[in-house]
């Protein structure tokens, strides 16, 4: 059902901007009249988010959709066909129940494109900022196989497991980023404001300073005069390391490296192999080609090289053969993912063992993060401690060679 916004003026003269939903023009015009509100202006309210298909383009504005509430709505129509009600009435009950109002827009034309004849997916699949390969993807299977309720159950248990995913990354990283910050705050105030006034007492003592005072000073005295040089260079370096990591080479070496790092190269991988494992065993289990599955699997692997061994795992199948050789060529999925998976392949159960490993990497992931904070925490205390001690040492030992010679 179409969105109008209007404008106009209520029986107290009062200018009210507002917006509502009618089957046309005419009828939206009626209903505003009915709520005694005189009509200046109004329009059809249209979604930006749609494939330009003439200049292959995708453009979006306006307000973004949250992934939350996309796990709502797609919650919300997985009820509504379970219960045998067409997808055009399903649709126009949403439109009214959801508060999102990009959401809502991009509904009202998905409606408008399936009432004249188009499926869910291809109508879905015009707004891909929205609906993701993935989704649009799993409503075909749905629409095709007669089971898009179920179907869109297990999209909205996907969507939400990643929300939850994604969360426990944020709050991990959180707290060590925001004491990062304020020590970095902290320990700038104490050299561009504090140490400049003790150094006017030691220059008064005409005597030579020890090493780590005079460090000290060339470094109040740094940021205190040449702080634009490092503002710049943080930007500057920050600048030239982005465009460094979407190159080819590049990208590869950063992922190269990222995964050999300490405690967080562990993390990715984990991340990484839960992702694989929870989205291929969802595509599976909602009637999508292996195949085609893969590809989209590929597509949401952060790690180039993790990509390039699911890339290798798909010519395998394609071929005949077992996905789990390439997998564990790669060295970067454990053996107990690679044995369950030919587990599954020997047993037909594909899908619930890539279930199992799914949930079992969720949990480690959750563990590690854990970990990361704990580890984090006294690492960064310590460091907070020792270049608080070397200030603090800088000044003090002037300071009673100055008591000494009195």
């Amino acid at each position: 059902m179409p969105i109008y916004v209007y404008k106009g003026l209520d029986k107290t003269g009062k200018e009210v901007r507002s917006n509502i939903t009618s089957e046309n023009l005419q009828m939206a015009k009626a209903k505003i009249k009915n709520l005694g509100i005189m009509l200046s202006d109004i329009s059809e309210k249209k979604s930006t988010d749609s494939v330009n298909k003439n200049a292959g383009l995708n453009i979006t504005f306006g307000k973004a959709v949250s992934v939350t509430d996309l796990a709502l709505m797609t919650r919300q129509l997985a009820t509504l066909v379970k219960a045998r009600i067409q997808i055009v009435e399903a649709l126009s009950a949403l439109i009214d129940q959801i508060s999102n109002d990009a959401l809502r827009i991009v509904l009202s034309e998905v409606k408008q494109k399936v009432n004249q004849g188009s499926s869910l997916a291809k109508s879905m699949s015009d707004y891909p900022k929205i609906f993701d390969n993935i989704y649009v993807n799993m409503v075909e299977a749905g629409e095709a196989s007669g089971t898009l309720d179920i179907i869109l159950l297990r999209l909205a248990d996907f969507t939400e497991s990643q929300v939850k995913l994604k969360n426990k990354v944020k709050s991990a990283v959180t707290y060590p980023v925001v004491m990062l910050s304020f020590a970095v705050v902290m320990i700038n105030i104490i050299f561009i404001f504090v140490i400049p006034k003790i150094t006017k007492i030691f220059v008064s003592m005409k005597k030579e300073l020890p090493l780590q005072t005079k460090i000290c000073i060339w470094i109040s005295d740094f940021l205190k005069n040449y702080w634009w040089l490092l503002l710049m260079g943080g930007i500057s370096g920050v600048f030239f390391f982005k465009k460094y990591i979407q190159t080819k080479g590049g990208e590869r070496k950063w992922h190269t490296v990222l995964l050999k790092l300490p405690i967080l190269g562990e993390i990715v991988m984990m991340i990484n192999v839960s992702r694989f494992c929870s989205t291929l065993a969802t595509l599976l289990n909602s009637g999508v080609p292996i195949l085609l599955s893969m590809r989209i699997v590929k597509n949401l692997i952060s790690n180039v090289l993790m990509q390039d061994a699911i890339d290798r795992a798909k010519d395998a199948v394609s071929e005949g053969a077992s996905m789990t050789g390439p997998l564990a060529a790669s060295g970067y999925f454990p053996p107990l993912v690679t044995h369950m998976i030919k587990l599954g392949e020997k047993s037909g159960e594909v899908e619930n063992m890539l279930g199992i490993v799914a949930q079992n990497y969720q949990e480690q992931v959750e563990t590690k993060l854990g970990g990361l904070t704990s580890v984090l925490e006294p690492i960064m205390m310590v460091g907070m401690g020792l270049m608080v001690g070397f200030i603090v040492f800088s000044v003090i030992v002037p300071i009673m060679n100055l008591q000494s010679i009195k």
